[in-house]
């Protein structure tokens, strides 16, 4: 059927003026003398319903129901303009296949179109009718969209790779809807649900930290200073003199009965040498008078001393056998005493060695450069027991809330860098500290008098580097809760310090480091 034809059609389009010029056009021979009066006539606008879908310029034919064919001059997915000799009646409906090549093969696609617009060239020998498809199977639109991607990408289509069930334009598998129909709704994007999910569970986590930390600030007691201590041993030396070289120094781990260093004592080796020299010379007396005796001569040469003089020349006398045998006793009386003072000698000088008394960590120690000299009692060394039990928490907490605090008590210990609080249990609530002197706890915190001493044994064992370290403490009665409470603040301030450390990473700022390097050593 051709019923689709018109035998005349004249198309008005919108101007920018406003104004349709409705007469008729001017003839061929005098152009000149018929130009438009209104500014902008003569300018077609394009219509809105014509710019839904991006048109390809491709070559494929339109065979009408009647077998007729027309050349294709774009195509889109809302419809398709062929070139025709005659002119075609606007809203005419029409049933049609499009033909189209694909490699070797030719895609026949099953429409039913109603045509929108026709209008003539400019020479005026055909005519360019576009047509708005309203009716194609979904199977057929998807294959309509492939072939114009193809077309978009620059690549040719082909019944392999629609057989491939590939997009042509991206690597994508894109998989149409079963239900789609023709003319596509715009859809509504999904409201971003998870961002609100996501806010308010933000925003539960802070409100839980907030209270975590008020309750740990308001209902935990919190000591007015607390650091790690040790059981303190202070090295010192037995005598005056001249201390010898030794490699120790803060941190280095010592055995027990290891050599650390010794004292030159130049007067105890002096007295030491002359006390031998002294025993030497009344045993060769010994010697010679009673060589003298066992001769039988009338006379006995003995020396005037049983000690030599320092600088002065010995004088002899001679004495009958009597008086001999009676100096002999006397010589051996100072030579025992000059053996006695020897062994007392040679005691003193061997505690001039000093040894390790335990398994320690050195905690300071006095340097030996430049041959330094030390008085009697002066301290050499301070060592630390790092035994299982020696290193614990001690916490001076105020007189007014002593009352609450109970030994076996929970407590929470924080060390600095780390995350996660340490338990820990009261091992002794005293008013004054141990007789045994701790390491790592300033003197001048001590001086306080409104404050008592309590000594924490924690459940897991600390390093022994951290002895000297301030931590932070905090007693609880009612453990479930203060465990919970602790655990939330504990994980916040993780996070906080996790993002702070990302930060000075890329502002390249390098933050101090609190830990100290070396064990704090105070009376």
């Amino acid at each position: 059927m051709t019923d689709y034809y018109a035998d005349d059609h004249e198309r008005s389009e919108p101007t920018l003026g406003g104004q349709r010029d409705d007469s008729p056009p001017p003839p061929e021979s005098h152009p000149a003398k018929h130009r438009p009066q209104t500014p902008g006539e003569g300018i077609a606008h394009e219509r809105r319903d014509e710019r839904r879908y991006i048109r390809v310029a491709r070559t494929f034919q339109v065979k009408m129901e009647d077998g007729t064919r027309f050349d294709g001059v774009d195509l889109s997915q809302g419809g398709f303009a062929i070139h025709s000799e005659r002119p075609i009646r606007t809203g005419a409906k029409i049933k049609a296949s499009l033909l189209i090549l694909a490699g070797g093969a030719e895609l026949i696609i099953p429409v039913s179109a109603e045509c929108r617009h026709c209008t003539a060239t400019a020479q005026g020998r055909s005519h360019t009718v576009g047509f708005e498809i309203t009716d194609i199977a979904p199977g057929h639109l998807e294959l309509l969209r492939r072939v114009i991607r193809a077309s978009l990408s620059g690549r040719e289509v082909d019944v392999e790779g629609l057989m491939a069930g590939e997009d042509p334009q991206t690597p994508r598998k894109r998989r149409s809807g079963a239900g789609m129909t023709t003319p596509q709704s715009a859809q509504r994007p999904p409201k971003p649900l998870g961002r609100y999910v996501a806010l308010f569970m933000a925003f539960g986590v802070l409100a839980l930290v907030a209270a975590a930390t008020a309750y740990r600030n308001f209902m935990l007691i919190e000591p007015n200073f607390a650091a790690v201590t040790a059981p303190r041993i202070d090295i010192r030396a037995p005598g005056p003199g001249i201390l010898q070289a030794h490699d120790l120094q803060a941190g280095d781990r010592v055995e027990r009965d290891a050599n650390l260093t010794s004292v030159k004592n130049v007067d105890l080796e002096s007295d030491l040498i002359l006390a031998t020299a002294a025993q030497r010379f009344n045993s060769q007396l010994i010697e010679n008078l009673q060589s003298s005796l066992d001769s039988g001569s009338g006379q006995v040469s003995l020396a005037n001393s049983a000690e030599p003089a320092s600088g002065e020349a010995m004088s002899f006398e001679t004495v009958p056998p009597e008086v001999a045998r009676a100096r002999i006793d006397q010589f051996e009386t100072a030579r025992d005493f000059q053996s006695s003072r020897i062994a007392a000698l040679e005691a003193r000088q061997s505690q001039n060695e000093i040894y390790s008394p335990c398994d320690c960590l050195v905690a300071w120690a006095l340097s030996s450069s430049d041959g330094t000299y030390i008085n009697e009692s002066e301290r050499v060394m301070t060592l630390i027991r790092t035994g299982e039990n020696d290193i614990m928490v001690e916490a001076l907490v105020h007189m007014d809330d002593i009352d609450n605090i109970d030994p076996n008590q929970k407590a929470y210990i924080s060390l600095p860098h780390t995350s996660g609080p340490i338990s820990a249990r009261v091992r002794s609530v005293a008013l004054d500290i141990e007789r045994q002197p701790r390491a790592g706890f300033p003197s001048w915190v001590r001086q306080q008098q409104n404050v008592a001493s309590v000594l924490l044994v924690p459940e897991k064992p600390l390093p022994a580097d951290a002895v000297g370290t301030p931590v932070d403490v905090r007693f609880t009665e009612a453990p479930l809760i203060g465990t919970t409470a602790e655990w939330i603040w504990q994980g916040g301030r993780a996070v906080g310090q996790l993002f702070g450390g990302i930060f000075n990473l890329f502002t390249g700022d390098d933050p101090e480091d609190q830990r100290s390097d070396t064990l704090s050593q105070t009376g």
